[in-house]
């Protein structure tokens, strides 16, 4: 993979021996490195080659036992560590995370097939860690007045205690920047399950934030399966479980949970909608939309995955969306002008090509460009065509469930009320997009669309000082913003009687 002009890693390190690196090191808990695997090992594909390129050791639950064991004991140090100091340590953190940038982005590309140059995954985790680094001095209790006699009443925060992290596949090192650095930055210990399919973004921020300094059991990462994360949700050490995933996965983590009344924040999945009014600019709306089949190759929870188009430039939308995601380059995720990857597992590969195949066969949607597995040179990797389906029927599965893979669905409306119903008529409810020129219209829309956030004519992209999260089957819990930091603080109530 390193060939064809293909970049390379920070100092002249190869990408893919970082990764087997990684690999053969193991688990991070506490002082020590686990080698063995008590669940056995995933051999872990190249979603660009379809080759097996590492074997993950899987952590079983007595593994996840005694990294939560871990966690604990190494809360107490962590609570009591000067907050200036722990802030040092989370912008060293931060720093690290920029300066491994070029090595850090490649190692997700062999990941998940993220293409290196143009996502820039560690620079986002070294933004959010830094950012959850400005929360260490900032949390704030409050005074009361006392209502009932003389007294002292005051509110304070402090850390919930042992936190579990589930990162998602699509950018476990983001996730890593998003959940965990914020739970640290409240003060408290965190044990990590990163997914089989991409564990190794989540082991080296943990590997760096050793080197940043923080305290050995502060920061635990164990890769692991179905198994790994019933016993980390169930664990009754646990105070706290962040979860960033799908719907059904997160079923099971609410149903571990449930058993020691542990309090869980999901960030789940999404099928937002995009809605484009006739004066909009289209030389801004037409590249927004298209990203939905070409940015992490449709694999991202808020991609604008339903374009509403009015009907006065429906024609025009379509075909220049159609025009931008034929031209995107479909390639090697290492190679510097690719635009779109592999999906991340051949099994991934066949669901998303299942669901187009499905809606070809009953003409739910009519196919207007891709829709097929990439050939030639790419034949042996799970790349899909960028995909675009027109004149999609509005109760189809195209419709209404997430596909997670580079297909965008084209819709017509002829006015606000129609596509406003429209785009609030699916269970899920994270993002949605506005494209107008009406300031008015834009604020009414925005009020009006049942989700956690809503962006007009383009989106800042998960900025770290904003809460993210979703309504309905999309979670609920917020990352990011005060509100994403008071998510890992829980709060004391003290009463001094003066009389």
């Amino acid at each position: 993979m390193a060939e064809h002009g293909a970049v390379t890693g920070d100092g002249g390190h190869d990408p893919v021996s970082v990764l087997a690196g990684l690999a053969r090191r193991g688990m991070v808990v506490g002082h020590e490195r686990l080698t063995a695997g008590g669940a056995g090992v995933y051999p872990h594909h190249n979603p660009a080659t379809g080759r097996v390129q590492a074997d993950v050791a899987l952590a079983d639950a007595d593994q996840i036992d005694r990294a939560v064991q871990v966690a604990r004991h190494a809360l107490a140090s962590w609570r009591r560590m000067p907050l200036m100091a722990r802030t040092a340590v989370l912008h060293r953190l931060a720093d690290l995370l920029a300066e491994r940038a070029t090595e850090c982005d490649l190692l997700s590309a062999l990941e998940n097939g993220t293409p290196a140059t143009k996502l820039g995954s560690a620079r986002f985790a070294s933004w959010w860690t830094r950012y959850q680094a400005g929360w260490v001095d900032r949390l704030e209790g409050q005074t009361l007045p006392s209502l009932l006699g003389r007294g002292l009443d005051y509110v304070v925060p402090e850390p919930v205690g042992v936190v579990g992290v589930f990162v998602p596949w699509n950018g476990s090192l983001m996730g890593m920047g998003m959940s965990a650095a914020a739970a640290l930055a409240a003060g408290n210990t965190v044990v990590v399950k990163p997914p089989e399919l991409a564990p190794f973004g989540a082991l080296r921020y943990a590997e760096l934030a050793l080197e940043a300094g923080l305290p050995p059991g502060v920061l635990n990462v164990l890769p692991g399966d179905a198994v790994a994360g019933r016993a980390l949700a169930g664990h009754p050490d646990v105070d706290k479980i962040c979860f960033t995933g799908g719907g059904a996965a997160a079923a099971e983590v609410m149903r571990a949970a449930a058993g020691s009344a542990t309090a869980v924040v999901l960030e789940l999945g999404g099928k937002s909608a995009n809605i484009v009014f006739p004066d909009a600019d289209l030389d801004r709306a037409v590249p927004f939309a298209a990203q939905a089949a070409t940015l992490l190759s449709g694999q991202g929870c808020a991609l604008p995955t339903r374009l509403f188009a009015h009907e006065d430039v429906y024609h025009e939308v379509l075909e220049r969306v159609t025009a931008t995601v034929r031209a995107a380059v479909v390639g090697d995720p290492l190679h510097p002008d690719t635009d779109v990857g592999p999906v991340i597992s051949n099994g991934a590969l066949e669901r998303i090509l299942g669901v187009v195949g499905r809606a070809v066969a009953d003409g739910s949607g009519r196919l207007v460009t891709g829709g097929s597995r990439s050939g030639g040179a790419l034949a042996s990797g799970y790349f899909i065509e960028p995909t675009v389906f027109a004149d999609v029927d509005h109760g189809s599965e195209l419709a209404q469930e997430e596909i997670f893979g580079p297909v965008l669905s084209v819709f017509g409306f002829r006015d606000e009320d129609e596509v406003v119903a429209r785009a609030n008529d699916t269970r899920y409810g994270l993002a949605a997009y506005v494209h107008t020129n009406d300031v008015t219209r834009a604020h009414r829309v925005a009020g009006r669309l049942e989700a956690g956030s809503v962006s007009i004519n383009g989106a800042q992209g998960l900025s770290p000082n904003a809460p993210f999260g979703g309504v309905r089957q999309s979670g609920f819990g917020r990352l990011g913003g005060r509100a994403g930091i008071e998510e890992f603080v829980r709060w004391k109530n003290v009463y001094v009687a003066l009389s």
